[in-house]
């Protein structure tokens, strides 16, 4: 049934391609016989056993998918926050279930716990790309309509993977850069610090100390 899906998909995309690639000549009335012996050169169209061979690779889970599946369980969360440089820290607690979704193939966390005196729930994912190499997390929660993504790679030999993003400024609608340091720090436990910038200073804006029960 797998193969049989892969098998429909491809054809709809190698379909789409050819109606665009239709299309593109009768709009420019065709193309001069150099720029069509350069196209051939530096485009050549797998087959149909490669193209189903790279996404088979590209569908399948690895050694990344098994560093998540790891974490699969429930965690404190120790957190602390911090809202400018050398602020005074704040303080709150939470709870994290990690479970694998999609056939082992994203990670998803559901937190909840108290901040500022308020019921807190977030919900994070985290996904390998076979094709980048490269780690995406989301996060979203109840104190705000906006998600963050961030993007990085894992380095084995820190235990840890940095992840960049963007996020919006709730005071006054701008982007703003942040990045997060995630460290697995041993079996049953786990760092995550978010650093933010403020008035052009980076700054640690929130730690995360995780142990699994």
């Amino acid at each position: 049934m797998k193969n049989l899906i892969v098998t429909l998909f491809m054809l709809v995309v190698c379909f789409a391609s050819c109606k665009k690639e239709e299309k593109t000549q009768v709009e420019t009335g065709g193309v001069s016989d150099s720029t069509k012996t350069k196209e051939a050169i530096t485009e050549q169209p797998l087959d149909s056993a490669a193209q189903m061979k790279a996404w088979q690779a590209y569908a399948t889970p690895g050694a990344p998918h098994k560093l998540m599946t790891d974490e699969v369980g429930t965690w404190n969360c120790d957190m602390t926050f911090w809202s400018e440089p050398n602020g005074k820290p704040e303080k709150a607690t939470s709870t994290a279930n990690i479970k694998m979704i999609l056939g082992g193939r994203y990670q998803e966390s559901n937190y909840q716990g108290t901040m500022m005196g308020q019921a807190f729930e977030g919900k994070s994912t985290l996904a390998y790309n076979n094709a980048s190499k490269e780690y995406t997390t989301t996060f979203i929660d109840n104190m705000g309509t906006g998600m963050l993504v961030a993007t990085g790679k894992y380095d084995e030999s820190t235990k840890s993977m940095e992840l960049k993003g963007d996020m919006v400024n709730p005071l006054n609608g701008k982007k703003t850069p942040y990045r997060e340091i995630y460290t697995i720090v041993d079996a049953k436990t786990r760092k995550m610090e978010m650093f933010d910038v403020k008035n052009g200073e980076e700054f640690k804006s929130m730690e995360i100390i995780m142990k699994k029960k």
